[in-house]
């Protein structure tokens, strides 16, 4: 398993976003990494896009059947966040002047990733979840038998998502929902906003949004 890294923004940075990416996000990843300045104040900021192999295999907590097409999804999630731990977030060293806050996101599958990758490891203190796949089988079980190791946690959807004939993927806005309410109960500073529109429009703008969310908390 290989993955490339693409650096955005100021490396020497103490603010790290890591988002996981496939081809289409890194044709707008220029656009995201626009929006972010914009609605940051122009805040500095370091982002590593990382690009996956296999987007159903290497973001999948868990194996399961698959819902649209004809590929399954594959349980590559926790080498993928091996890989990050080791070769893409900085390690706590002790008598370091200045740690970085590192904030975790990404879209769909990824900001499904991302929302796991937060159960796992408190090295993130923010997860930016936007319009994940949260519709994937037995996730919101997950959550409630599991406990959020970041602070915060932002999740977003647009409005016509749920708007299928698929009957798995119908029941992203219940799901969410759910899976918001799991996160304030427990404690997290967690937020849901819905977008206008379908899961495939500006999800650039949206992935910005939610990285920006973590970025201008107090």
């Amino acid at each position: 398993m290989t993955f490339t890294v693409h650096t955005y923004g100021n490396p020497e940075s103490d603010i790290l976003l890591v988002q996981m990416v496939d081809d289409h996000d890194m044709e707008t990843i220029e656009q995201e990494t626009a929006y972010i300045r914009e609605l940051t104040g122009d805040e500095q900021f370091c982002l590593r896009a990382v690009s996956v192999n296999s987007w159903n295999r290497d973001l999948s907590p868990w194996p399961a059947p698959p819902v649209f097409g004809k590929e399954d999804f594959g349980d590559g999630a926790a080498r993928t966040l091996t890989y990050l731990l080791e070769e893409v977030v900085p390690d706590r060293k002790a008598g370091d002047q200045a740690e970085k806050t590192v904030f975790l996101g990404g879209y769909s599958l990824a900001g499904l990733f991302a929302l796991w990758a937060g159960y796992q490891t408190d090295r993130f203190s923010g997860i930016a979840a936007a319009s994940p796949s949260i519709w994937f089988p037995h996730f919101t079980g997950y959550m409630r038998e599991n406990t959020m190791r970041a602070e915060a946690v932002y999740l977003s959807l647009g409005d016509r998502e749920e708007k299928t004939r698929n009957p798995v993927m119908a029941q992203v806005g219940n799901a969410i929902k759910e899976g918001c309410s799991i996160l304030t109960d427990e404690g997290v500073d967690c937020v849901l906003e819905w977008n206008k529109g379908n899961h495939f429009k500006e999800p650039d703008l949206r992935t910005a949004k939610a990285f920006a969310w973590l970025m201008n908390r107090p």
